[in-house]
């Protein structure tokens, strides 16, 4: 991965610190924002006043708060009480848009954060908002969409897609290296000799740090990294067999354990992000 330009970055800062003081300064009870970052930048560790969810229309971003990590692929959104401090880092290069909402909303109580499912719906009202953002305080067309949003949003699905990520500053970097291309050639005996450890103790430390097994974390990390081949229409087969599972059965079971439908479902329900 090609290191970010001083140049490039500082437009980046720039363009953080003006929506955050926008965000402030705003008196919106709701607030959409549309962002396409690199591969390769984080947003700082911040908080604000507001609720956010923050849908992710291509890429996969990792979300680190003091809550936990998340992991959030295409179709899917992170919900970020208000208050909260994260920062958000682009393991490729992302397309998101948020929706930022006064904590007093009733319907977005002020609960850990979770990966919610995006509908149809739910994106269409997303991108409608977006387009409508710099319509005259008031305009009617504008508040029905805000509300019709809201309201959507708080009948999202939750999905077990928080990934656990290591806080270790090692381990963390294989696992980001993993998710940014994923091998089926990857072995514990390896990423333990990486780190000068035993496969003992690398077994102890990668559990006690995620509280799930390597090849558990493994398993389900690269079917992070297939949504965008499948949401492009890439053959199940080639992508699970790629992504170094050794049948399409053990694919599509680890698949639909974590986003309840299988491969070929999601291919055929899922829009493509990436053109929006």
């Amino acid at each position: 991965m090609e290191k970010l330009s001083q140049q490039l970055l500082a437009t980046l800062e720039k363009d953080h610190e003006q929506n955050m003081l926008w965000m402030e300064e705003s008196n919106a009870g709701v607030l959409v924002h549309s962002s396409e970052p690199p591969q390769g930048y984080t947003v700082p560790w911040h908080h604000h006043r507001r609720t956010q969810l923050l849908c992710v229309f291509a890429g996969v971003v990792l979300i680190l708060t003091t809550r936990g990590r998340w992991m959030v692929p295409p179709g899917h959104a992170l919900f970020i009480p208000a208050g909260l401090e994260h920062s958000v880092e682009m393991l490729s290069d992302v397309s998101m848009k948020s929706v930022y909402v006064t904590p007093r909303d009733p319907t977005l109580p002020d609960e850990a954060p979770r990966v919610l499912e995006v509908t149809d719906l739910a994106r269409s009202l997303l991108l409608e908002a977006i387009r409508l953002r710099e319509a005259p305080l008031g305009n009617r067309k504008a508040e029905l969409v805000l509300s019709l949003l809201i309201e959507e949003i708080s009948t999202l699905d939750e999905r077990p897609l928080g990934l656990p990520f290591p806080s270790d500053r090692r381990l963390a970097a294989l696992c980001r290296d993993y998710l940014a291309n994923p091998t089926p050639n990857a072995r514990l005996d390896d990423w333990a000799e990486k780190l000068a450890m035993s496969r003992r103790t690398f077994t102890r430390q990668f559990r006690k740090e995620t509280g799930i097994s390597f090849t558990t974390w493994r398993q389900q990390a690269s079917v992070f990294a297939c949504l965008p081949q499948l949401a492009e229409g890439q053959p199940v087969t080639n992508v699970a067999l790629e992504a170094g599972y050794e049948s399409v059965a053990a694919f599509t079971t680890m698949f639909r354990r974590m986003l309840g439908t299988s491969p070929r479902t999601y291919m055929v329900n899922r829009w493509s992000f990436d053109r929006h």
